[in-house]
């Protein structure tokens, strides 16, 4: 009797051990596998390169950063890195869209989400403070990898991943986002930027999604390679437009690619325009003079101007690169193309019919037009006085 109540404590640490031991086994064995899409073109070398960057037989926290202008393909190779590597941590979690459940008031849920990812049971949370303590608890000395996709501010990384103190050591911490800014606030120890695709990898991503194939039909080739050279590379814009244009006749490519030259696709524009509402006043005021008047001029020549209109160039267009809506080659601005456009869609959306009513004007038809209805205003208001 008396040795049985000795080994009571023993035999219970001991079954709950086993049992820890028999769950880390089933992740590694049957990991829950993230969904991503079969037609995803060049991933194999950007794959690579990041994979490079995250070590997990470190025995410190590791935090790697991914950024990119919107549609760049940020949380699709997230995705696919945590589906491969996950069997290397003693748990695994992967937070999509970080930003939209914090605007829906999810913090909780987040955190939540994240516990039970790794602990495999669900937990009850009171408050954000709750789940704080509760990850230290439960995390502390597990090796684990954690995603947190989309972020954009501080507070979602400090509620979420707060510390490297929280996890064990070995841990892996992923955040994508669009701002450079928020990755160096966090203290991140590497960061991969992910690009655009080149010519070819661009060419059959759009052909998968106008034609189903990977290359063009015959009579498509010149409308198919012109539509990839506005996508510039960003595969959701690739995906959006062959998806669009797939089993229309030639003429209907010919009528969607003149249109696209004033009306940017909606399901674009949106992903982008993401980036331009989270600017203050002037860092919007900036882009917009950049997306109108100065694409592809020398940095310190734009400075100039805009510090004349006392727009504090300096720091604002940085705060543009950290944003991934502008880069700076060779001492020259670079907008891409789309996100270019956008800005265009910007001021024409409060009076898109009456160009002499819009901020900026850059378009030598759109002046004409602009100063016609000047003049034929100046007129109508001399007749009136007139009379």
């Amino acid at each position: 009797m008396g040795n049985g109540i000795e080994s009571e404590p023993w035999v219970r640490y001991e079954s709950k051990y086993i049992e820890e031991i028999a769950e880390v086994i089933r992740k590694k064995l049957d990991p829950k596998l993230l969904h991503v899409d079969d037609d995803i073109v060049g991933i194999d070398f950007r794959l690579k390169e990041l994979k490079s960057l995250i070590n997990s037989q470190l025995h410190d926290v590791r935090v790697v950063g991914i950024y990119g202008t919107g549609g760049i393909g940020k949380t699709t190779i997230a995705k696919i890195v945590y589906n491969e590597i996950q069997c290397e941590f003693n748990g695994a979690s992967f937070l999509e869209n970080v930003k939209e459940s914090f605007n829906k008031g999810c913090q909780l849920q987040l955190q939540q989400k994240l516990l039970q990812g790794i602990a495999g049971q669900k937990i009850e949370l009171s408050n954000i403070d709750d789940g704080i303590n509760m990850i230290k608890n439960t995390l502390g000395s597990k090796k684990v990898l954690i995603v947190t996709d989309d972020v954009d501010r501080r507070e979602q990384l400090e509620s979420l991943v707060g510390s490297r103190n929280w996890f064990g050591a070995g841990t892996t911490i992923i955040v994508t986002t669009r701002d450079q800014l928020l990755l160096r606030y966090y203290g991140v120890d590497v960061t991969y930027e992910v690009k655009k695709l080149d010519n070819v990898e661009a060419i059959e991503l759009f052909n998968k999604h106008a034609f189903k194939q990977n290359a063009p039909k015959e009579d498509y080739v010149t409308l198919s390679n012109s539509m990839v050279a506005y996508a510039q590379g960003l595969p959701l814009a690739l995906k959006v437009l062959g998806s669009s244009l797939h089993g229309m006749t030639i003429d209907e490519w010919k009528s969607a690619s003149n249109k696209l030259k004033n009306n940017p696709k909606k399901e674009i524009n949106d992903v982008l325009r993401i980036s331009y509402d989270m600017l203050d006043g002037s860092e919007k005021k900036v882009f917009l003079d950049i997306a109108c008047f100065f694409e592809g001029e020398d940095k310190a020549f734009v400075s100039k101007i805009l510090d004349g209109c006392n727009l504090h160039a300096t720091y604002n267009i940085r705060v543009l690169c950290d944003k991934c809506l502008i880069t700076i080659s060779d001492s020259m601005i670079q907008m891409h193309n789309l996100i270019q456009q956008m800005g265009w869609a910007i001021i024409r959306e409060e009076y898109p019919e009456d160009p002499s009513k819009w901020s900026r004007l850059w378009d030598l038809n759109d002046i004409y037009d602009a100063f016609s209805r000047q003049k034929q205003y100046k007129k109508t208001l001399e007749r009136e006085e007139a009379s």
